[in-house]
């Protein structure tokens, strides 16, 4: 796996394609690492003619701990927030777009087409703010502006993701993370127990982080509502969201999209917060018809379910 030094850290990174060919910058969301990208979607924005850059996030997989830190104490923070308070973090997620600017400039990519999912998605949209000058276009997948007042995850998701597991016991490692991906996987593209599972552990053997995924919680309710950086963003935005998203319900996708000038809003039905191998096909296309700026193409066909999409000024 290669590194770069960038914003202080170790930035663990992997590049597929030509380097020629126009750069996107996935960014992973919280406690996963770029390996959550599936394969099938990497493999395709290549055949499409892109020069794909995914890294892990600080905290997570291969890239620095921030172990100097103490173990946060997430209920704490969560009441904070509830009291609009904001949390003590050792880092914010500004901090996260500067890690992925700084892997930017060591691989000297001038300007990228930036594409995040979650939490992922928040730091995507901080970074096409605040740098406008190196954002191609900004993708922001089952994300969201911060804004208070926004629906919450549902209880079931709110539990399955506030369990807790000895982080020494395996199984009731794996065991939990299955339970989270149960609630808050898409209905309608449900994946396979065998491949979460072979998943779950792939990501424990290459580099999981309890602590840091906890750091990454608080660095997102620390770093408040983004809504006036929103509507700074001026590049080409796409918004996609899933209707059947347990963890950030859909109304933060359409707020989203709201507070960017000219975004676009594309809701798939029976998608939830996960990308199923389902649904690769369909956001290839969205992708590329939004990286090569031409938004009004036709899409392929949806096979079991439909797909509303609108435009939000």
């Amino acid at each position: 796996m290669a590194t770069a030094h960038a914003n202080g850290i170790t930035i663990a990174y992997e590049t597929s394609g030509n380097p020629l060919d126009p750069p996107v910058l996935l960014i992973m969301g919280l406690g996963m690492q770029l390996i959550a990208w599936p394969q099938d979607l990497v493999d395709g924005l290549v055949e499409q003619g892109y020069y794909v850059i995914r890294f892990d996030n600080r905290d997570i997989g291969l890239s620095s701990k921030l172990g100097q830190h103490k173990k946060p104490n997430l209920m704490w923070a969560y009441l904070k927030a509830l009291a609009g308070l904001k949390p003590s973090a050792a880092y914010t997620l500004n901090d996260m777009a500067d890690d992925a600017l700084g892997l930017l400039d060591a691989l000297g990519v001038p300007r990228a087409h930036v594409v995040g999912a979650s939490m992922g998605g928040m730091i995507a949209q901080i970074f096409a703010a605040r740098h406008a000058n190196r954002t191609l276009s900004l993708t922001s997948i089952m994300s969201s502006s911060g804004r208070r007042g926004l629906p919450g995850p549902t209880a079931a998701a709110r539990g399955a993701m506030m369990r807790q597991a000895d982080p020494d016991d395996r199984q009731a490692v794996i065991d939990r993370a299955l339970g989270v991906y149960r609630v808050i996987g898409s209905p309608s593209y449900p994946t396979p127990e065998r491949t979460l599972r072979a998943n779950i552990e792939r990501a424990i053997e290459r580099g999981a982080n309890p602590d840091g995924v906890a750091r990454q919680m608080i660095a997102i309710l620390a770093s408040g509502d983004r809504t006036p950086l929103l509507r700074r963003i001026r590049c080409p935005s796409l918004v996609i969201h899933g209707a059947a998203d347990a963890l950030v319900p859909v109304a933060c996708g359409v707020d989203t999209a709201q507070a960017i000038p000219g975004a676009r809003l594309h809701v798939i039905e029976g998608m939830g917060h996960d990308l199923p191998q389902q649904l690769t096909e369909r956001l290839l296309a969205l992708l590329d018809q939004h990286l090569r700026g031409n938004m009004t193409a036709e899409l392929p066909p949806l096979a079991a379910h439909r797909a509303g999409s609108g435009t939000h000024p």
